[in-house]
């Protein structure tokens, strides 16, 4: 089994793959591929529990990872603001030229899975070279 860092260094390359070959519209093209057929997780857990499925799906995941993050959950707000992404931080620790798009992987995963079930979705990057980025989730009346 590939360990979650391998998996970001292979995911960045992959990534860099698909743009130089194919354009920034396969790169595109893959991640909606992969919110719609492997993100069941995080689609069942909206559906079903709403925006405390979306903070048990990210304190597990960002955990695993070992992010640095504050997370604020409401009654119709959620929120992430990314001190230090495990991601960003791997590939800057290895040395690793990360795919110029690599953060927006976030917005394009995410964002599909949660704005089906009635939330908005904004992702603000603050620094990409850091991993900075504030999410901001909320309730649509």
């Amino acid at each position: 089994m590939i360990s979650c860092t391998e998996f970001i260094l292979a995911y960045n390359e992959l990534f860099k793959f698909l743009h130089e070959n194919f354009g920034k519209e396969a790169v595109v093209d893959f991640w909606i591929y992969i919110s719609d057929k492997f993100l069941d997780n995080l689609d069942k857990l909206v559906k079903e529990k709403g925006i405390a499925g979306m903070a048990e799906y990210w304190t597990h995941t960002l955990t695993e990872e070992k992010a640095e993050y504050v997370m604020d959950v409401r009654e119709n707000r959620f929120s992430i603001y990314m001190k230090k992404c495990p991601s960003v931080s791997i590939m800057n620790k290895r040395k690793v030229k990360k795919y110029k798009h690599y953060c927006e992987h976030c917005d394009i995963l995410y964002r599909r899975i949660i704005e089906k079930y009635g939330f908005s979705y904004k992702i603000k990057f603050i620094d990409k070279n850091k991993g900075k980025c504030f999410v901001m989730i909320r309730k649509k009346y």
